[in-house]
């Protein structure tokens, strides 16, 4: 079976937690920088990994890498690469998205225009012909560039794995669903666990928590450029990661898993996400203030992305907002709250500063993750003895 060097894009932030996705995988790292996971893996790993891992934005094959500093150097070190064993004659072939940080070259429309006539004087040279029709099956590329260092990628996923299938309805401002996922990830919280959205919009935290409990797999219900690929993947192994995605699935797990929104129609549309997603048993979505939040149990969990205020108008009511936030957090016994947001006063107007934050970039936006950690859960059968 052929062997890769695969690289998994991820937000800026979640490396450590696509690291140990790919490691319970069972791949081993080759390494690990801003924004992606290198990792060594055959034509298995790589349907195993678009279809398993929920922290991910996209599969890489990885074709090479080579220093640049000129266009030159970039055109040579692209003609360099061993395309042939990937594009057949009639493959359409392009840069999709060129990338650059602390580089002297750091045009992505220079940097894909050089690249594909390089690719294309590789492929001529190797296929004997002068014209290329590019009719036949897609080839998507990705190149980023660090510090003169050009590190080139095919594109096995196609659509960013963020979008598993279940979203055809979103609220204002959605989080992604690898986003979600990832910060559910960085909690304590598992499927014994009460977990809250206060603010659910079109049911993201809720719908991926659940999937997480039924042990669905994000991309079984999608599909996937290289599934076109099979001088790369033999078919047989999507069809064998897909039987072993659906055994996982247990939707009789029971789950406390609820999501609130103060708009019904918000409310109606995380339910019908649900349901495409295939966990709506497994969810309670309900119309709620925030003004409302209330629970009679114990050691629960609040995840959520609140309103930033990025528009004027609600700038106004942030502080107002935040601060029944940080009172209704207060009343939940022994709860801890995973808080996403770009709003800078949250720790003040919530009234108590988190015990951990993080930077994360959501988009092009940095934002804050604080964690507010409530104590833990004593353990089940521990008997006190004077």
């Amino acid at each position: 079976m052929r062997k890769f060097e695969l690289i998994a894009p991820c937000h800026f932030g979640m490396e450590s937690v696509l690291k140990r996705e790919i490691t319970d995988l069972g791949y081993d790292i080759t390494e690990v920088a801003d924004g992606r996971v290198t990792f060594f893996g055959d034509e298995e790993a790589l349907c195993r990994a678009n279809i398993f891992l929920r922290t991910a934005e996209r599969i890489l094959i990885k074709v090479g890498s080579f220093h640049a500093e000129s266009y030159e150097e970039l055109f040579q070190g692209t003609r360099g690469l061993p395309w042939e064993e990937y594009i057949p004659e009639d493959g359409k072939f392009w840069v999709a998205k060129a990338a650059s940080v602390k580089s002297k070259l750091f045009s992505p429309s220079d940097i894909q225009s050089v690249m594909k006539k390089a690719m294309v004087e590789r492929l001529k040279r190797e296929y004997k012909t002068e014209w290329f029709k590019e009719d036949g099956e897609i080839f998507p590329v990705r190149v980023f560039l660090m510090k003169d260092e050009v590190t080139v990628g095919l594109d096995s996923t196609g659509e960013s794995l963020h979008k598993r299938g279940y979203r055809k309805l979103t609220a204002k401002a959605p989080i992604a669903e690898n986003l979600a996922a990832s910060l559910i990830m960085l909690t304590p919280w598992n499927k014994e666990r009460i977990l809250v959205d206060p603010f659910c919009g079109s049911g993201t935290f809720p719908i991926e928590a659940a999937m997480m409990a039924a042990g669905m797999a994000p991309g079984m219900n999608r599909s996937f450029t290289a599934e076109n690929w099979p001088h790369i993947v033999a078919k047989k192994n999507w069809y064998d990661t897909l039987d072993e995605a659906n055994e996982l699935v247990d939707l009789n797990v029971d789950t406390d898993i609820q999501g609130y929104d103060i708009d019904d129609h918000m409310v109606s549309i995380a339910r019908e996400n649900a349901k495409l997603a295939g966990v709506d048993k497994l969810i309670h979505f309900q119309r709620r203030s925030v003004e409302e939040l209330s629970h009679p149990k114990k050691y629960g969990f609040l995840i959520t992305n609140p309103p930033y205020g990025e528009r004027l108008q609600e700038k106004q009511e942030m502080p107002a907002l935040y601060r029944v936030i940080g009172e209704r957090f207060r009343s939940l016994d022994s709860w801890s709250m995973y808080l996403i947001t770009a709003y800078e006063n949250a720790e003040r107007d919530i009234g108590r500063k988190a015990d951990k934050n993080r930077k994360i970039y959501n988009g092009m936006m940095k934002t804050y993750y604080y964690q507010f950690l409530g104590p833990r859960p004593p353990k089940a059968g521990k008997v006190h003895v004077e």
